[in-house]
């Protein structure tokens, strides 16, 4: 079983490694970017019978820091 995290800053926070991709992109002419938001994803094989609850605190133990930070977990 796996387990699809996927973690991005809340809206109103300011996100300065979005702002540089989204800067660097304009200097290599990729004009149009209006924002860019940079996250990111961790994946976890869980063992077979894992409780999926348990990903949702492993995420509010270790994984997203829930002041500034959103999730969603993916169960595949």
């Amino acid at each position: 079983m796996k387990a699809i995290i996927s973690v991005m800053l809340k809206n109103g926070v300011l996100d300065p490694q979005g702002e540089a991709v989204k800067s660097a992109l304009g200097s290599l002419g990729f004009n149009g970017v209006n924002g860019a938001r940079q996250g990111k994803l961790i994946e976890l094989n869980l063992a077979d019978g894992t409780d999926p609850a348990h990903v949702d605190e492993m995420c509010k133990k270790l994984l997203v820091n829930e002041v500034i930070e959103s999730y969603t977990v993916e169960i595949h």
